[in-house]
């Protein structure tokens, strides 16, 4: 053979992840196996241990991974689940580990259906983190910030840079941009910039507000549950919630929110009465005693907010968008992580049968993501604008329609364990929505829950020991009204 015809060498495949977060290193990861180089760009100097950082200022709250988004990294980072115990986190089985009042009474603790991880956001980042920045084939630029696309509106070929600290600017040239900067994309301004046309936002505000703060967990807390006490979208009254995770080095992060109208408090004087007043007051019972650790943090960032980028009708090759820069769901709901995983797997699955380069892999990506939005974002938003003062559209017809059938589920999820399996399936993001209206599931909420409601929070005896219970006169009075209790 005439060793002049041989195959030419494959061109360097480079590929850019804008967002050094949980969802741009899962990107990374992705990517690593399909490109000879990859680049992380982030504005902030990322910790090398479990810090906070600037760019994610709602990490200092209550964070939950979800089962199906934990299986998710798992499998595109074998062994992180080992880690995040190792480091300290807890893996909570569901419903075991949870003690809950939801809309329509206290949650049983059935045997295990799903799990979830509990430990500070700080914590679940750096252990993804800590092994992504040493992969070979990763790079990572930080104080660097993004300031346009390069290319045109049928291809982006890469990206415009300027080094936070000098000023001085750079292009980096690449097959393929990931936009993973999360909230505060510029996403719709860069690619109006190329000539496409502006890309379609729906908001939804219910004006919630967080404050956290950390507790040292008692002597003998080790296995205590997650207790979490939801507001009722259907009051006419803010919403108010109370969520208790115990989290890495015995301590227990404390979440408190209400929606416009009934903020939680920022002066820590005031923290404890106001956990006292949602409507059951189990975690101002529990904290009442403990030590506390740090100051309140608060946090107004929980805007639910879609960009439609799947419904341009033209897409550029070479760039597509991801997690929380295409939809950001209000943090209570739990759903921004495992989403930001299944986008991830659905780029590992693309890749797999599509080189880095093709021109149709960015559009059918968009599209895809867009579709995984969907479920998350009709639960948020469906809940949401039910609050006083909500701002935003009201949902369609078919999701209001199927509201009393939501409210009928979740009172008979309390007391029949077939509806229970299904719901936990669902919130984990384990199995479609679709799984709660199959036959078996229909003729379950159907029937109802087939057991009485719980009257009070489902804590063992060994759990209740520290709790300091309310007197009557304490529990929670909405205004002009008598002391409520759990449905």
């Amino acid at each position: 053979m005439n060793q002049s015809s041989s195959t030419a060498p494959q061109a360097h495949r480079r590929a850019v992840v804008l967002g050094g977060g949980l969802t741009g290193a899962l990107v990374a990861a992705v990517l690593a196996e399909h490109a000879d180089e990859v680049t992380i760009i982030d504005r902030d100097v990322l910790p090398p241990v479990p810090a906070p950082r600037k760019g994610l200022p709602q990490a200092r709250h209550a964070h939950l991974l979800w089962s199906g988004g934990a299986r998710i990294i798992e499998s595109l980072l074998p062994g992180t689940h080992d880690r995040w115990l190792a480091a300290g986190a807890r893996r909570i089985p569901l419903p075991t580990g949870l003690v809950s009042l939801t809309a329509e009474g206290w949650m049983r603790r059935w045997p295990e259906m799903q799990f979830l991880i509990a430990c500070s956001r700080d914590l679940l980042d750096w252990v993804i983190r800590e092994q992504i920045f040493t992969h070979p084939r990763i790079t990572i630029r930080e104080a660097t910030e993004v300031v346009a696309l390069a290319g045109n509106a049928q291809r982006v070929t890469g990206v415009h840079l300027r080094d936070a600290a000098t000023g001085t600017t750079s292009r980096l040239d690449v097959e393929l941009v990931v936009d993973a900067t999360g909230r505060g994309s510029a996403a719709p301004r860069w690619l109006t910039a190329l000539g496409l046309p502006t890309v379609h936002e729906e908001v939804v505000d219910s004006g919630l507000a967080y404050a956290t703060r950390l507790f040292r967990a008692p002597e003998g807390t080790e296995d205590y549950p997650v207790v979490n006490v939801q507001s009722d979208p259907r009051e006419p009254i803010p919403g108010q919630t109370a969520t208790l995770v115990p989290i890495e080095n015995r301590q227990w992060l404390v979440t408190l929110s209400g929606t416009r109208g009934g903020h939680p408090p920022k002066e820590a004087a005031e923290f404890e009465a106001f956990a006292r007043q949602v409507r059951h007051p189990v975690v101002a019972e529990i904290i009442a005693d403990a030590e506390p650790l740090t100051d309140v943090y608060v946090s107004r960032s929980t805007i639910n907010r879609r960009r439609f980028f799947e419904r341009l009708p033209p897409w550029p090759a070479g760039f597509f968008v991801i997690g929380d820069a295409v939809a950001t769901y209000n943090p209570i709901y739990g759903q921004g992580m495992s989403v930001a995983a299944d986008c991830a797997a659905i780029l590992r699955d693309a890749l797999r049968q599509r080189e880095l380069g093709d021109p149709q892999l960015s559009r059918h990506l968009q599209r895809r993501v867009g579709r995984i939005a969907e479920g998350p974002w009709s639960l948020a938003t469906g809940q949401d604008i039910l609050y006083p003062g909500a701002i935003g559209n009201q949902p369609p017809f078919m999701t209001r329609l199927l509201r009393g059938y939501t409210d009928r589920l979740l009172r008979t999820a309390t007391g029949r364990l077939t509806v229970a399996q299904a719901l936990f399936d669902a919130i984990t993001l384990s199995r479609p929505l679709t799984c709660l209206a199959t036959p078996s599931v229909v003729a379950g909420v159907l029937r109802g829950p087939g057991q009485p409601p719980l009257a009070e929070p489902p804590l063992t005896v060994s759990e209740n020991r520290f709790r300091r219970r309310s007197t009557p006169s304490t529990m929670h009075q909405p205004p002009g009204g008598q002391p409520t209790h759990p449905k």
